[in-house]
């Protein structure tokens, strides 16, 4: 088998597939919670706060000269900086986006479960030594 055929095997194996699937959806998900912790989470903080608060630019200077209000993209290129901020919003993207991901899977667990079993149609087989018997009956039977 030649290294383009067995690759194309591999490719197209349905682990890989799903798994690529997987990926694109995961990163397009990965958008959808950044949103949500930027858009709709943030905003509630800010209103509890009492203020506009934007945690991925807090920052605490280490050294260097960094210019008093400067963003966390500036405050890098000023210095070394200790970004705390952006930290604390990625955190909370990842807990987010795995309690969602826990409701998600647990949903689909329970969707599993309830799924009703469908009965064997008809009854049921019966035992191989009692279809030998019979077989043994009816042949005395025939004689």
């Amino acid at each position: 088998m030649g290294f383009a055929s067995e690759f194309k095997e591999f490719a197209m194996k349905g682990n890989v597939v799903d798994l690529a699937v997987g990926v694109i959806i995961g990163g397009a998900f990965g958008k959808i919670v950044d949103s949500v912790v930027k858009d709709l989470i943030m905003p509630i903080v800010n209103l509890i706060l009492g203020g506009q608060v934007d945690f991925s630019n807090k920052y605490l200077v280490l050294s260097g000269t960094v210019p008093a209000g400067a963003t966390l993209v500036e405050a890098q290129k000023a210095g070394n900086v200790f970004a705390w901020g952006n930290f604390m919003t990625i955190t909370i993207n990842f807990i987010i986006l795995a309690f969602v991901i826990f409701i998600m899977i647990k949903q689909i667990n329970r969707m599993k479960r309830q799924e009703p079993v469908a009965p064997p149609p008809g009854p049921p087989a019966p035992p191989e030594d009692v279809v030998l018997l019979r077989e043994i009956r009816d042949a005395l039977n025939r004689r």
